[in-house]
């Protein structure tokens, strides 16, 4: 049996049973709306407000500054991304794409041109915006897709939810991205440690030629039985969401594998599934994270100690 690489994170609110509706009410996945910052490319938090929500499992953060870096340029920048946890929060987050000078892409006049032309937004908007969401949040699930920067907001979510991760466990090493790299062949693990709503995620993906082959994404309980048989969840959510786990599971899990089989493959083109909006970010931040694995050829089981609230 492979060694669990024991990791920490993702915020996840506990929903009661009455509150199923809640699935569906996520269908406000975008935000087009950008503040700019006196920093185009960090934000620190003045005051934090304590949450009303009571954490019933997860691992607190631990104070100190955690680093990401991507190892590999694409278009020209590359990712990287520094958040300070002070007093168990985070009050700092500094994430940006620096050229091979050190030279922000919020400062480049000709690129936040283009982009702006193309998609109504650009690095000097969004980068700021990404970095703001974060602070308010307090997790990497409550940072919202930014319309115009769908790729680039994913990209963030996975990053913050991996500094989270670091945060949980107190490991300040930096975290290396080899993004780009050729995917190693193998079986690829994640698994949520506490049960949320009664269900928790196992995720395994498969790898072979080079390319996922095989995905699957559940939700168990505590008998191992899947969401998607739970008859009762189904027929709630369907009727308030107008989707249900056995529709959009093996939806997602072949929309995942269809996308990664594209030139330039990569979670973040699948697509949301309406209804269903923060299942599906869920998803695309545990796919990315079993790709970065499969980037290194690291075939441990991901752990994830993810934080369970109750109101």
């Amino acid at each position: 049996m492979k060694k669990k690489r024991f990791v920490t994170g993702f915020a996840v609110l506990a929903f009661s049973a009455l509150v199923l509706g809640a699935c569906g009410a996520d269908d406000n996945g975008s935000s087009n709306s950008s503040s700019e910052s006196s920093t185009a490319q960090s934000s620190t938090a003045k005051s934090t407000t304590e949450s009303s929500a009571k954490v019933v499992a997860g691992g607190d953060l631990q104070d100190g500054t955690y680093k990401l870096e991507e190892k590999n340029y694409s278009n020209g920048y590359r990712a990287v991304f520094e958040m300070v946890v002070k007093d168990g929060k985070i009050t700092e987050s500094k994430y940006d794409n620096v050229n091979e000078n050190g030279e922000s892409k919020t400062k480049d006049a000709e690129y936040n041109k283009n982009m702006e032309a193309k998609s109504g937004t650009n690095p000097e908007k969004y980068i700021p915006e990404l970095n703001d969401q974060f602070l308010k949040a307090q997790s990497a699930s409550g940072v919202e897709v930014v319309t115009g920067a769908t790729h680039s907001s994913e990209s963030f979510q996975n990053y913050a939810q991996q500094l989270i991760q670091a945060a949980q466990a107190g490991n300040t090493d930096t975290i290396e991205i080899d993004n780009g790299a050729d995917l190693k062949d193998g079986t690829y693990k994640l698994e949520e440690k506490n049960y949320s709503n009664g269900y928790r995620v196992q995720f395994e993906m498969t790898v072979a030629g080079g390319k996922v082959t095989e995905s699957n994404f559940d939700y168990i309980d505590k008998d191992g039985k899947s969401k998607q048989d739970d008859t009762e969840y189904n027929e709630n959510m369907k009727a308030k969401s107008g989707t249900e786990p056995k529709t959009y599971i093996p939806t997602l899990n072949d929309e995942f594998v269809k996308a990664m089989g594209e030139e330039d493959g990569s979670p973040a083109n699948v697509e949301v599934v309406t209804g269903a909006t923060h299942s599906s970010h869920s998803f695309i931040m545990y796919a990315q994270q079993l790709v970065n694995a499969a980037e290194k050829g690291d075939t441990q089981t991901i752990e994830v100690d993810n934080i369970v609230t109750e109101k």
